[in-house]
């Protein structure tokens, strides 16, 4: 048995704490062809389950949770409870996928067995097909999850890499020894971290409990969601970032920023410098970890400059905020806040999480997740996959989560709604389409007036 790491415990006592949401992460794989046979198809995900320890074990809680939950073998695993087979009313467009990945988002995993599902959908319209694959929160993060995803697919002719058999995972329920020299030491380390965490992690602090300026991105959510989802290249992406000497992910948020502003515009609200705060999580997993099913992130809470209404300054600025955030070390000073937490008894911890989960947030707006994916072309039952697309889930107030996700050159931005708030939630997706093409237009303006190198052009 493994204990849950505190952040992966936390998603499921947020999930306890809150009826309205389900926290179950999403990949959707848009296919080529037809899909296998049924059997076919659950032959080849016990082989591969084989290498997924974690995916045959469900979650245990003590009593009144005085310690933390663990990992522990579903001795009735059944891999048929985990893969549903559904298809799509005519004309199997991608409408009918959104709304069908919307209502998967939207119901809660079963504690009873382990936390992962497989919907396999037929009938896609041009010769395809799709795959859902959901995972609990507490399981994976963006990365693990579509690593996860990733080992499920057909194994490359010459693997280069780490495999999910060859990844070690280190188990957190320390030996008895270990335990005592912990307590040992936590009255004299214990201070010592908490005032070097204290100058870095304050200011991250009172970013997420200042309310920001009031607006209808934040606000009470029902348990219904929608689903859209927008499209551009990595080569877009690095085509501006280049221009501007900007990275891809301020590049992403510079569409993200834009989308809001007009989101917020189209509802006849007036888009201030302090409307969205985003949270920005940061991965830590390091390549040895690649496989291991936990989370392994830590996070920046920017202010979006909605208020500036220039495509080029908006980019700009959010460069200039974010490298203003990395400089202030709060992504290292959360990781070691997580890593302390990890000492901590769990019992105050899973009740504070719980006591959170019912106070009304209103200092973070939304939340935007940068995932890096496979750079190959993948096959699955030997079908291309033609897309991969992110699906993130909303809960603590955020009535928006918009996930990233590169696959190939392909850059897809999953963007989660709530149902009853956000009718409107195609105007994003538009957005951060329009705004791509807008900054793009802009950079090759920008490269052409600067002219070539050892040219007199300005």
């Amino acid at each position: 048995m493994t204990h849950l790491r505190p952040l992966d415990s936390g998603f499921m006592e947020l999930e306890d704490g809150d009826r309205h949401i389900s926290l179950g992460i999403g990949a959707i794989a848009i296919l080529a062809g037809t899909p296998p046979m049924r059997a076919e198809f659950a032959d080849a995900l016990v082989d591969r389950l084989a290498s997924h320890i974690r995916l045959r074990q469900k979650v245990r809680r003590a009593p009144l949770d005085l310690t933390a939950p663990v990992w522990e073998d579903d001795p009735e695993f059944d891999v048929a409870h985990h893969i549903r087979w559904t298809a799509l009313p005519d004309p199997g467009d991608e409408a009918a996928l959104c709304e069908l990945v919307s209502t998967e988002l939207a119901e809660r995993l079963d504690r009873d067995h382990p936390l992962w599902q497989c919907t396999v959908v037929e009938r896609l319209a041009d010769d395809r097909w799709a795959l859902i694959i959901k995972a609990h929160h507490s399981l994976v993060d963006g990365v693990s999850g579509i690593s996860l995803f990733e080992s499920l697919c057909d194994r490359p002719k010459v693997v280069a890499e780490a495999t999910p058999s060859t990844a070690v995972e280190k188990d957190s329920a320390a030996s008895w020894f270990e335990l005592f020299m912990k307590g040992v030491r936590l009255p004299v380390e214990l201070p010592r971290q908490v005032l070097g965490l204290a100058g870095s992690l304050i200011p991250v602090a009172l970013a997420a409990v200042t309310p920001a300026a009031e607006s209808s991105l934040n606000g009470p959510i029902g348990t219904m969601r929608r689903y859209v989802v927008a499209r551009t290249t990595l080569t877009d992406a690095h085509e501006i970032g280049a221009a501007y000497g900007t990275t891809v992910n301020d590049v992403v948020l510079a569409a993200v920023a834009a989308a809001y502003r007009a989101l917020l515009l189209g509802r006849g609200e007036r888009p201030t410098g302090d409307t969205l705060r985003i949270l920005v999580p940061v991965s830590t997993r390091g390549i040895e970890a690649k496989y291991i099913p936990d989370n392994r992130v830590s996070a920046m809470l920017p202010f979006l400059p909605l208020d500036i209404s220039d495509p080029v300054a908006r980019l700009t600025e959010i460069h200039t905020r974010l490298s203003h955030h990395k400089s202030k070390g709060e992504t290292q000073a959360e990781t070691t806040l997580l890593t302390l937490a990890d000492r901590l008894p769990f019992a105050p911890i899973a009740w504070g999480v719980r006591l959170a989960a019912h106070l009304p947030q209103r200092g973070v707006g939304a939340v935007a997740t940068n995932i890096p994916g496979p750079r190959r072309e993948l096959t699955m039952h030997g079908r291309r996959v033609l897309e991969l697309l992110p699906a993130v889930p909303t809960a603590m107030r955020l009535r928006t989560a918009i996930a990233i996700l590169s696959y190939g050159d392909q850059l897809s931005f999953g963007i989660t709604g709530d149902y009853d708030t956000t009718p409107d939630l195609a105007v994003l997706a538009e957005g951060i389409e329009s705004e791509f093409q807008t900054l793009l237009e802009h950079a090759r303006q920008h490269a052409s007036d600067r002219g070539p190198v050892g040219s007199s052009a300005h």
